[in-house]
This record gives C-alpha cells, structure tokens and sequence, in this order.
C-alpha cells in the first residue's frame, strides 16, 4: 500500500497541472474547469476505510467512491488521487496541490475557519482496538483513564480531543502516523489502545491474530455526547462547486444510494445521518 501511496503521489505532482481557483465573488468557477479537463484531483490520507490506495494500486475507499459517483453527475468522468498526511489536507487544499478533500474529514467549528464543507456523508461514534479480550476492560476513555492505560491515536484525528476531554493530558497520547501504526503499536504491547472511529477499528482489526475493536460508543465532549459527522471539504471560494456537490449526495441520500455506495467499507444504517455542516459548524 505504501508503494502505491508514492507512485499515486508521483502521479499527483507530475501528471496533472494546477487547478487556479477563481475568485470567490460569485462563488468560483472550479467546477466548470474541472468539467473541462475531465479530472478532479482527490487529497486524501491513505487512511482505511476512508480514502486509500489499495493493495492493486487502486484508489478506493468510502469518499473516493462517492467522488465517483457525485462528480461524474457533475460532468467530471475522471477522479485523480493525491496522497498526503492526514495533517496536511487542509493546507494542501488551500495551496491548490488538490481541487477537493475526500478523506472522511470530521467537520469542526476550527476546520470550518479554513474551508467549507459539504453536508455530512455519515456520523461515527468511536471505538478502541485492544488486545484479543480486552484484558484490561477497556469500553471508554472512562475506563481507560481509570485503568492508567496508554493510549494511542492518530495525527489530527478527533480522538486527540476526546481522550483530553476524558481527563488525559495530550502530551501523555501516543500520536502514531494512522492506524496501521496504531494496529502496530497495540499487537506489540507498546500501547493498551488505539482509539480511531469505529468503522477504522473494526476494519483494520478484523484480521489481527493479536488485537480486536471494541463496541462503538460515543464520546463525551463538554459532558455531552458528541456526534462526530464526516464530509468532504472545499476551498472558501468555491461555493458553487460545494452546492452543487451537495444538492447530489442529498440525491444518492434520498434515493438509498448513498449507503449502498458506502456499505462495503463496513459502514451500517447506524452511521448514516442528516446532520448538515451549518450544525456542525457551530458546536
């Protein structure tokens, strides 16, 4: 996977000029320059099940399959994968290196100072991977703070925020690069857990001799429980290309599409949502 990740980088700085974005005036004119090249580069973080090359050097996950299908109703037949980390999508979209994020990106107050984004494609709740039995009865960051476990979790993932909100410190996380490194980092015994969205968990544990996920649950931000939407995000300027996304995946929603788009990639009925950005965008 790591060597498709480099050639499909290679393949996004040599094979396809630079997208400028237009002003933002009357809401850029993005899409319609992408119809016209055929193409529409995707950033995403190599992260299963959300955006990844695969094992055949093939571009797949729940969002680059939903590209798929949104763009080409769009007039856009090609989509053109550009990997990075997880922490660089943000920048990298506003610099211009990808024409938009699909990469399961949770919608934030913070993020949404940065970029715009579509309505959520789903909610998650989160869950551990742990040692085969959970020995130590790890459910919830509760149980984990209460048992002195050490935690690991990915770079940028909202997990960070969680684990803070459960009473670690954040300099006693271990930030791993993504959760093959947290799989990793569990089987090895350098971790009690790995905490990453449910459908991470129980995809890259499924086939683990060593570890297993836990049942999902939803975490507790400000003493609430905190409903986590995922979606893909653009650059301010462009909201044409955003509404014009957006009035789409509201078809696929509507029609039943949408799940049967992202089932494969272990999501169930229980992560879809009509959450919208606006709602997210303020919490």
């Amino acid at each position: 996977m790591l060597a498709g990740l480099a050639a499909f980088g290679a393949l996004g700085a040599a094979g396809c000029t630079r997208v400028a974005s237009a002003s933002g005036k009357y809401g850029g004119d993005l899409l319609e320059r992408l119809r016209a090249q055929g193409v529409v580069r995707l950033g995403i973080a190599g992260e299963v099940p959300f955006g990844y090359i695969d094992r055949d050097g093939k571009l797949t996950g729940e969002a680059p399959e939903l590209a798929r299908v949104i763009f080409e109703r769009l007039g856009v037949d090609r989509v053109q994968p550009v990997p990075t980390e997880f922490g660089s999508l943000i920048p990298g979209l506003n610099a211009q290196q990808f024409d938009v994020v699909a990469a399961g990106m949770y919608v934030t107050p913070d993020r949404c100072e940065q970029v715009i984004f579509a309505d959520p494609d789903y909610q998650m709740p989160d869950a551990f991977i742990v040692r085969k039995g959970n020995p130590l009865g790890l459910r919830t960051y509760a149980d984990a703070l209460r048992r002195h476990a050490k935690i690991a979790t990915g770079t940028g993932y909202a997990q960070i925020q969680h684990a803070v909100e459960a009473g670690f410190k954040e300099n006693e996380l271990v930030i791993v690069p993504d959760q093959v490194a947290g799989l990793n980092a569990v089987e090895s015994g350098r971790v009690d857990l790995f905490a990453a969205t449910a459908v991470t968990a129980r995809m890259v544990a499924r086939g683990s001799a060593k570890a297993e996920s836990t049942k999902p649950f939803v975490a507790l931000v400000d003493g609430k429980p905190k409903a986590d939407g995922g979606a893909f995000a653009f650059r301010p300027a462009e909201t044409r290309l955003r509404d014009a996304f957006n009035a789409e995946l509201h078809k696929l929603r509507r029609a039943g599409e949408l799940y049967r788009i992202v089932r494969p990639f272990g999501f169930t009925e229980a992560e879809m949502t009509t959450l919208t950005a606006k709602e997210l965008c303020r919490r």
